[in-house]
């Protein structure tokens, strides 16, 4: 049987284009969203194909609901803070270090800020039916908006909340995200500066970065994204800044 870990070790750095003409994107996985009972919320992004270079980032809300994005990857502008940076208190760089530990569960680390964090995915049977379905289907069913509201839909009905996978980043980016495979975070601890976040739990309401809503319970994803080119001299530019990059 194929493992979330070996589905997600399986995807190999790759800089290329967006199978859409005129997009930029990325293709990975990660941590949708963790809300802890303490207030706090966590979430991981993994993309090693996108259209600059391989990246990780690691987001955290405070019980304050002041938000910061780490970035470890050779340039911030590539990475998650090109879309959602501008609704984030702090945005930077850190050195994260992800271990699969078994077959579904995930170590975590970030040295600064010091965070330890374990995450245990999951399915059930209803989520392993609908990942079967939904991972072949082709890539034109996340283009009709009627297609979107009824995956929004039945991600309310798994408890997730209020989702959107389509709509305006904090950047002014339009962004289609295409979640192919999902799983349910049930089991996590993380340690933040020595500080106990306290338990996953589901919240009566989505928590939002730049009134972009992440997921009202724990989710992992795998999938990609996409976003329509806003500037075609910038765009051009950073690929080639960054071609050199090793993968």
């Amino acid at each position: 049987m194929t493992t979330i870990a070996d589905r997600t070790t399986s995807i190999t750095p790759e800089r290329g284009e967006a199978p859409w003409a005129g997009h930029e994107y990325v293709r990975g996985w990660g941590v949708f969203g963790l809300p802890f009972d303490s207030g706090h919320v966590l979430a991981l992004r993994v993309f090693p194909q996108n259209s600059f270079a391989p990246y990780v980032t690691v987001w955290h809300r405070d019980p304050a609901g002041r938000w910061s994005i780490y970035v470890d990857g050779p340039r911030v502008d590539i990475a998650c803070p090109r879309y959602y940076g501008k609704a984030c208190d702090h945005v930077g760089y850190a050195k994260i270090a992800l271990t699969w530990t078994g077959p579904s569960t995930l170590r975590v680390t970030v040295d600064e800020p010091q965070l330890e964090w374990t995450v245990t995915a999951s399915q059930s049977l209803t989520l392993r039916t609908l990942n079967a379905m939904a991972a072949p289907m082709p890539l034109w069913t996340w283009r009709p908006s009627w297609l979107l509201k009824m995956r929004e839909a039945l991600a309310r009905s798994l408890g997730m909340g209020r989702l959107e996978l389509a709509g305006e980043m904090p950047s002014g980016h339009f962004g289609i995200l295409m979640p192919q495979r999902m799983f349910y975070v049930n089991e996590s601890r993380a340690i933040l500066d020595g500080t106990d976040l306290g338990k996953p739990t589901r919240l009566p309401e989505n928590p939002e970065l730049g009134g972009v809503p992440l997921p009202a319970r724990g989710v992992m994803a795998i999938g990609q994204a996409m976003w329509p080119i806003t500037d075609r001299d910038e765009y051009e530019r950073t690929r080639a800044e960054t071609a050199v990059i090793r993968l």
